[in-house]
């Protein structure tokens, strides 16, 4: 008999050789009574399906849609319930499965003979989809060396699916299958289409719009968040990729292995400093209109998307424009440390917008745009007081004045500014690469890594303490940073199609330094999964001022 202890509540129970987490669940489930249904578990902290089987001792926890990879399971799930609807009723056409969006996820859905999609169309996909969950169709894995998973897939015309496999260095695959419908997935799903009781699908653009389960109230919808501008500069980055034939991680490592890392490299580079001169000849020329000229620059975005990095590119893109660049950070404008704000678990919140002044910033942006000479204050964060040390600004005639921090684009820092004197620009690692066609890569997971391997090379924290904070840091973007992120003015994405390549050989060493028996074991074990699908590649050809260069060392700017 194996020993089972449910983390949930702590208690040992005895199980034969064999069961699987379903069968435990049942045994537990009067007594840890979790508010939703539960979707997943977690196995000595690696995530599992429900359908696994136990054959030792083991720790498990069960999960619902509000952890992390509840909600995946949950997602990738529902994810193959509309391929399948998608082939049922329209033979060979293609879905393409290609990234978040207005709190759903974005697809691509193109009919065998191109013709337009119609709502008639998405009404007949939504409702075969119900009759799939109705039924409660299993969703069945099968184990098999990798090549026999290619030649599965070979049979099939997943090109996408058979790259990622050929390049990923596995000798062993999963796939699964939901009534005659074949498909790849890199994490669990739930046991069948019957726990898929919350979604929705609508038409959105030339696409479809799959919209998923709340984060913190899996029995509800996600409300739906309007994003055009997030959507262009997602079409923006996928038009690039089509035009340098890199739509998924296969096509990446298979251009990698032909030698031409060096470049995709130069060729990712150029197009971001491209898009950064457009930002710079855009604000001198609306430095130089008679009318209402831009004077303040703010540039703000989630956590490692590279704006300190941006910051001083864009400033050399201005100083060439013929404009004087002068910046600081809304960091100098936090409250002494005793005053910060706190969570709920006595650790302080230094994401809330209460850690800056903003009234004394605010105050200091129009006196200098006014043509004061002003006193700004410098941050010490060694004794978490704001100091005073004699540092004065004043803007002559050809200066603009750059704003960045994670706050910049709150309307509470510039409500008194004339918007026209503002020019607005929010950054992020929008990854359009995706493993396959029906395995997008979260944007999160892009940051989180670049987080890890910068803390982690700084000695600031360890990556189990990265990882233990990526939560509370995630809550704290949704709440202060996405919000404004559609008034921009503009949108940078500081993600590069190598990128997970070169990120590969940091962050692989890095995450094998958490635990086993820690929470975020679970975390890390996931990622290092996820990125030994990618080809390693060395970043010495990274130039010293790429963004990248702020999360893995050897940038040429001071920071």
């Amino acid at each position: 008999m194996l020993q089972i202890r449910c983390k949930n509540n702590n208690v040992t129970k005895s199980f034969p050789e064999g069961t699987s987490l379903l069968d435990v669940y049942q045994e537990f489930q009067d007594e840890i009574r979790l508010p939703y249904p539960v979707v997943s578990a977690k196995v000595n902290n690696v995530s599992q399906g429900l359908k696994f089987r136990l054959y030792q001792n083991r720790d498990v926890e069960f999960l619902d849609a509000r952890d992390g990879s509840g909600h995946r399971a949950y997602v990738r799930s529902l994810s193959f319930v509309l391929y399948k609807a998608t082939q049922d009723l329209f033979s060979g056409s293609k879905l393409f499965i290609e990234h978040s969006l207005c709190r759903g996820y974005y697809c691509n859905f193109k009919k065998r003979a191109n013709e337009p999609l119609t709502d008639d169309d998405v009404e007949r996909i939504r409702q075969r989809m119900q009759e799939i969950v109705d039924l409660d169709m299993p969703f069945r894995r099968t184990e098999s060396t990798t090549e026999e998973a290619i030649r599965v897939f070979t049979e099939r015309g997943f090109a996408d699916k058979v790259k990622l496999l050929e390049t990923s260095g596995q000798l062993y695959s999963d796939y699964y299958t939901l009534g005659d419908t074949v498909d790849y997935f890199y994490g669990p799903l739930v046991p069948s289409a019957g726990y898929l009781r919350v979604w929705g699908l609508e038409r959105y653009e030339q696409g479809l719009l799959l919209r998923v389960p709340d984060w913190d109230n899996p029995s509800q919808v996600a409300d739906k968040v309007e994003q055009p501008r997030t959507f262009e500069m997602f079409a923006e980055k996928t038009r690039w990729d089509i035009i340098m034939r890199l739509s998924n991680a296969g096509d990446v490592n298979k251009a990698i292995r032909r030698g031409q890392a060096s470049e995709l490299i130069q060729v990712s580079e150029a197009l971001q400093e491209k898009k950064i001169v457009q930002i710079a000849e855009e604000i001198d020329r609306r430095f130089h209109r008679k009318k209402n000229p831009v004077r303040l620059v703010l540039i703000t975005g989630p956590s490692s998307s590279g704006k300190t990095t941006f910051c001083k590119r864009l400033s050399v893109q201005l100083m060439a424009c013929g404009l004087r660049p002068l910046s600081f950070s809304t960091d100098d404008y936090f409250v002494n440390r005793v005053d910060t704000p706190k969570l709920p678990n006595g650790d302080y919140d230094f994401d809330n917008i209460e850690t800056v002044e903003y009234s004394l910033l605010e105050n200091h942006l129009q006196r200098l745009m006014q043509g004061e000479r002003v006193e700004i204050p410098e941050y010490n964060f060694v004794t978490g007081q704001r100091e005073w040390n004699g540092k004065k600004l004043k803007l002559s005639s050809d200066t603009v004045l750059i704003i960045e921090g994670i706050h910049a684009l709150n309307p509470l820092l510039t409500q008194k500014i004339n918007d026209a004197l503002k020019y607005k620009i929010y950054i992020s690692a929008l990854t359009s690469i995706s493993l396959d066609d029906h395995n997008w890569i979260p944007v999160r997971d892009n940051r989180l890594l670049r987080r890890i391997i910068r803390d982690y090379n700084k000695g600031a924290y360890t990556a189990q303490q990265t990882i233990a904070q990526w939560k509370n840091v995630c809550k704290a973007e949704g709440q202060w940073i996405f919000p404004f992120q559609e008034t921009a003015d503009v949108m940078f994405n500081s993600a590069l199609n190598i990128e997970f390549a070169v990120l590969r050989t940091h962050a692989e060493m890095i995450l094998t330094t958490v635990p086993r028996n820690c929470p975020e074991y679970s975390e890390a074990h996931r990622l290092l999964k996820f990125i030994h699908y990618f080809t390693p590649i060395s970043d010495k050809e990274i130039p010293p001022t790429s963004i990248m260069r702020e999360f893995v060392g050897g940038s040429s700017f001071k920071y």
